[in-house]
C-alpha cells in the first residue's frame, strides 16, 4: 500500500536519514517536504500544509516537543515521533504534548510506513487554520506562541497565553465559560469564572487600545466570550 500522495513533513537534523527517508517514502508515494530545524518545522507545517509529521525530538535549535505544542496551537495535523530516545517518560511527554505516535530508532521502514498511513487514515478532518493572525494592530502567532502590538512584543504569562489561544483558535465564535475554564484550568475548575474575569481584564489591558471598550476580547454576558478579528 502506498503514501497515495499525501503530503509528509520530515523532521531531522541528520541529513543522510533525512536523505533515507525522503527516498523510500516518495518511492512509495509520499510527496516529501523535509526540515532539519525546529524553525524550519514550524514554518514547512505552516507553507506545506503536511498530512502527516515525522518528528525527531533531538533538534538543533528548538525541541521536539516545543515543536509539537507550536504546531498545536493551530493545526491538529497528525504527528509521528521518531526518536532514539526509548525512555517512558520522553513518549509520555511527547504524546501529552500532543504527538500521535511514537516510533523509537533503529526502525524497520515497513512498520514506519504502516503508522504514517494509519495516523493519516485516524485524522479527523479539520477547519483549515492559519498559524499567525491578525486582528487590527494585534499579530498573535499561534505556533511561535508570541504576540506583537504595533510591532512590539507583548510578554504574556503562560494562563493569559493559554485564554488567549482558546479564543483565538475559535475567532468570530463564542467560547462558553466551562469549555474555557476546562481549557486553560482543567476540569477541577469548573466553578471558578471568577478566573474568567481576572485574566480577561488583564489581557485587555495589554492588548486593547480602551481595555473598558474591547474591540477583540468580547464579553458576552452569561454565556461566554469570544475573539473578534
Amino acid at each position: 500500500m502506498s503514501g497515495e500522495g499525501n503530503r509528509v513533513l520530515v523532521v531531522d537534523d541528520d541529513a543522510g536519514l533525512v536523505r533515507a527517508l525522503a527516498i523510500n517514502l516518495r518511492a512509495h508515494g509520499w510527496d516529501v517536504t523535509v526540515a532539519m530545524t525546529g524553525t524550519e518545522a514550524l514554518d514547512a507545517a505552516a507553507s506545506a500544509r503536511p498530512d502527516v509529521i515525522l518528528l525527531d525530538l533531538g533538534l538543533p535549535d528548538l525541541s521536539g516537543f516545543e515543536v509539537i505544542e507550536g504546531i498545536r496551537g493551530w493545526s491538529a495535523v497528525p504527528i509521528v515521533v521518531l526518536s532514539a530516545r526509548q525512555l517512558g517518560d520522553d513518549k509520555v511527554d511527547a504524546l501529552d504534548a500532543g504527538a500521535d505516535d511514537y516510533v523509537t530508532k533503529p526502525f524497520a521502514m515497513n512498520e514506519l510506513l504502516a503508522r504514517l498511513r494509519a495516523a493519516v487514515r485516524r485524522a479527523q478532518p479539520a477547519e483549515v487554520s492559519e498559524p499567525v493572525v491578525e486582528a487590527g494592530d494585534l499579530r498573535i502567532d499561534l505556533a511561535r506562541r508570541r504576540v506583537l502590538r504595533a510591532g512590539e512584543e507583548v510578554r504574556l504569562s503562560p494562563t493569559e497565553w493559554s485564554l488567549l489561544e482558546v479564543l483565538v483558535r475559535h475567532r468570530g465564535r463564542m467560547v462558553g465559560r466551562l469549555q474555557l475554564l476546562h481549557d486553560v484550568w482543567g476540569p477541577a475548575y469548573s466553578a471558578e469564572t471568577n478566573y474568567l474575569r481576572v485574566y480577561t481584564a488583564q489581557l485587555r489591558r495589554k492588548l486593547e487600545d480602551d481595555p473598558a471598550n474591547p474591540r477583540h476580547i468580547i464579553t458576552q454576558p452569561g454565556m461566554g466570550y469570544l475573539f473578534e478579528v
